[in-house]
């Protein structure tokens, strides 16, 4: 796939009714944005104790929470309803089917929000129905397509939906399991990045670079080095999911740090400058190194706070890669060229910045709070900006090629 060819598309029906609901992306992606955009200052208000949080979890909890199984789980629903038509040939999930899916995930939304009215349990049936039927969904078409390959996405959405299943026990006094929960959440959404952008940023990468520069060494194939660097996220994740402050969860993390940073060296990023749709993924990918090799040089040196690598992990990998692929799907699938506008290269450049200063307010002394606010306005401004400029192409159908849409 090229930097101007589209993405392929699978074989959708024609919908009579909303555009929005004839692929799985146009809503989970434009739902996912707005509700990224809401839910940081919601968090830093109530974390500065200027309004109540209506939440039964306690406002970091909630946070960790709802930036995991809320909106990172919905962007993967967008992803996954997207490529699985492409991977087993079979038709995607559209119009009323969708919208159920759509519903069950906003309501989960709503009861987390609002648990102290709701109650903790009917905030978990609430809350746990979507992972639910969404792993149902995917179970089903990746089974009857047969295609064994993915199946380790079904892994995935089990860990997402145990994960969130601990943090609910928690909320409802069962056991103390939010933390280790929300772990599970934010090391399942790590290993997605690493497994699924080894595939898309040296096939994108290459795919391009044979159009545009033809002169410049291709990124290395899939080999050993790559199997290494897999093999050893797994483990750092594992470790600092079961055993935190353990002796061994440091250094396989810094050795994942490492193997990440050789197998993003072989990806031939620097040759993408010229395209933001490209070097965003790389970034973020970096950002997925960065943040392994601070968890661990953090835990045996502890010079800054635990959530300064956490936030390297999650605003700046998790931040940069979910918007990229949400960027980039959206435009391949909705006729548009694969080429980043002023619009969306703003887009990166605020996640960016939200991750940068997220990192930094720990070491702002009396700044905090302020800096704190200004990633929280980054962050919220990159979804928002996101969510403004794709509303059109969200919500509308699909163009055709001739009509030659300005980038975005």
């Amino acid at each position: 796939m090229s930097g101007h060819n589209v993405t392929p598309i699978p074989r959708y029906r024609s919908q009579p009714g909303l555009a929005l609901l004839s692929a799985g992306f146009r809503p989970f992606f434009l739902l996912s944005a707005i509700w990224a955009s809401l839910a940081i200052p919601l968090w830093v208000a109530a974390f500065v104790g200027l309004v109540p949080l209506p939440a039964t979890l306690p406002p970091v909890v909630w946070h960790v929470h709802e930036m995991v199984f809320g909106y990172a789980a919905a962007t993967v629903a967008g992803f996954l309803l997207t490529a699985i038509p492409n991977w087993t040939g079979r038709m995607p999930l559209q119009g009323g089917p969708l919208a159920i899916l759509v519903v069950l995930w906003l309501a989960g939304r709503a009861a987390m929000l609002l648990s102290s009215y709701t109650g903790a349990s009917a905030a978990a049936a609430l809350d746990l129905a979507f992972p639910l039927v969404f792993l149902a969904v995917v179970a089903r078409e990746i089974i009857a397509g047969r295609n064994w390959r993915n199946l380790p996405m079904l892994a995935a959405l089990t860990f997402l939906l145990g994960g969130n299943a601990l943090v609910h026990l928690d909320a409802v006094g069962v056991a103390d399991t939010a933390a280790v929960g929300n772990r599970i959440g934010v090391a399942t959404l790590l290993m997605l990045i690493s497994f699924v952008g080894g595939r898309i940023i040296p096939s994108f990468t290459r795919n391009w670079l044979v159009k545009q520069r033809p002169d410049v060494r291709l990124p290395a194939v899939f080999n050993w080095v790559d199997r290494v660097a897999l093999v050893l996220t797994a483990i750092a994740l594992a470790a600092w999911v079961l055993a935190p402050d353990g002796v061994v969860m440091p250094w396989v993390c810094l050795a994942a740090g490492v193997a990440l940073c050789l197998r993003l060296a072989r990806w031939r990023g620097l040759a993408t400058l010229r395209e933001p749709l490209l070097w965003v993924l790389h970034l973020g990918y970096g950002w997925l190194a960065v943040g392994f090799l601070l968890l661990g040089l953090n835990a045996l040196v502890p010079w800054l706070p635990q959530t300064t690598a956490l936030h390297a992990l999650t605003a700046g990998a998790a931040g940069c890669m979910t918007l990229a692929v949400m960027t980039r799907t959206t435009l391949g699938h909705t006729g548009r060229p694969l080429i980043a506008g002023p619009g969306t290269t703003t887009v990166y450049a605020l996640v960016t910045l939200a991750a940068v200063l997220r990192l930094l307010a720990p070491l702002g002394g009396a700044q905090y709070v302020a800096l704190l606010w200004l990633a929280g306005m980054a962050w919220s401004s990159a979804f928002g900006l996101f969510a403004l400029l794709y509303l059109r192409p969200l919500m509308f159908p699909r163009i055709a090629r001739e009509a030659s849409p300005r980038p975005i």
